[in-house]
């Protein structure tokens, strides 16, 4: 059984108003097991008019960059764990009697062409750039995923800061406006983990507000136990 919670009371509408959901589906996480993307699946069918899962493949390049992997490798890799995610995605889609399950996922290719996206992402590096608010906010919550990768006792350098941020700024389109992006009225972005960074996003403390219809909840089987 899987739990939903909004994140803020600025998420509660658009959950409620059942449009759409994006459910996220990170790389090298082994928590998005086959049985739990089917669970998401078959929720997100059930509540939803519409639905994607984003899977953010090529942006884990930036990841494995600052974690040490030569550039090549890097690009390797990542391909092949994209591909090695979307195909379960599309597995579990395919198994509930989707029809094109492809055209559910928002991976780096589909987002190569969708030019809201791009526009987005441009603004989110620019942000990056020039607001020091948001740029200490961003590197914040790259220092959180870094973490939980390096070794024990070991901590992000600001230069493997700075290159895997990419992969974070890479998702905010997806955190702000998921309705432009996907051509819907209204969007909920689901995921299984709350972070500071989009607490502040949602409770609208950032430089960058996300789109009114835009929500977040916190998706999670219910042995999880507590955030």
């Amino acid at each position: 059984m899987l739990l939903t919670t909004p994140l803020t009371e600025h998420c509660a509408a658009p959950l409620r108003s059942g449009q759409h959901v994006c459910v996220g589906v990170s790389p090298f996480n082994s928590y998005f097991s086959v049985e739990l993307i089917t669970d998401a699946a078959r929720w997100a069918m059930s509540e939803f008019d519409n639905f994607h899962f984003f899977i953010p493949d090529r942006a884990a390049v930036h990841t494995l960059e600052a974690l040490g992997y030569e550039p090549g490798r890097a690009r390797l890799k990542a391909r092949r764990q994209g591909q090695y995610v979307v195909n379960k995605v599309c597995r579990a889609l395919g198994d509930l009697g989707v029809a094109n399950p492809g055209e559910h996922v928002l991976d780096g290719a589909a987002l190569a062409d969708n030019a809201c996206y791009q526009k987005l992402l441009a603004y989110a590096h620019d942000l990056f750039t020039v607001n020091e608010v948001f740029t200490a906010h961003c590197l914040d919550a790259t220092r959180w995923v870094l973490d939980r990768r390096l070794p024990e006792g070991q901590v992000p350098t600001d230069e493997q800061l700075r290159r895997a941020v990419r992969y974070f700024l890479a998702e905010l389109p997806l955190f702000v406006d998921t309705p432009a992006i996907t051509g819907v009225e209204s969007s909920v972005f689901a995921y299984h983990q709350r972070v500071k960074f989009l607490e502040m996003l949602y409770g609208r403390e950032l430089p960058w507000r996300p789109n009114p219809r835009q929500g977040f909840v916190l998706l999670r089987a219910e042995e999880d136990g507590e955030y």
